[in-house]
């Protein structure tokens, strides 16, 4: 198993827990929004582990947007849930 794919599963795991209603708001706001910095820095080099390894990069992509505006109610959590979707799928589908 390649590093993209553990860390796409990795990512996949942290986002379907911050899209949990009210748990993964309780750990943004409790930890002031800190959360979904280091999930920009874990999904920014989940995108330069899966270039590097020529996998396709629509789920890191979409975890850095998702990074960006998840401190967005409700919006937020609907996109937590999206990626942690593509991230697993991602992570568990073989790559073509």
């Amino acid at each position: 198993m390649s590093i993209s794919r553990i860390l796409k599963f990795a990512t996949g795991l942290c986002e379907a827990v911050l899209g949990i209603p009210f748990l993964g708001a309780a750990i943004i706001l409790g930890n002031l929004w800190t959360p979904l910095g280091f999930m920009l820095v874990f999904h920014i080099i989940t995108l330069l582990f899966t270039k590097r390894d020529g996998g396709s990069t629509f789920g890191s992509v979409l975890g850095i947007i998702t990074s960006l505006i998840g401190g967005i109610p409700f919006v937020g959590m609907v996109m937590h849930i999206i990626t942690a979707i593509v991230l697993l799928f991602q992570a568990v589908l073989p790559e073509r």
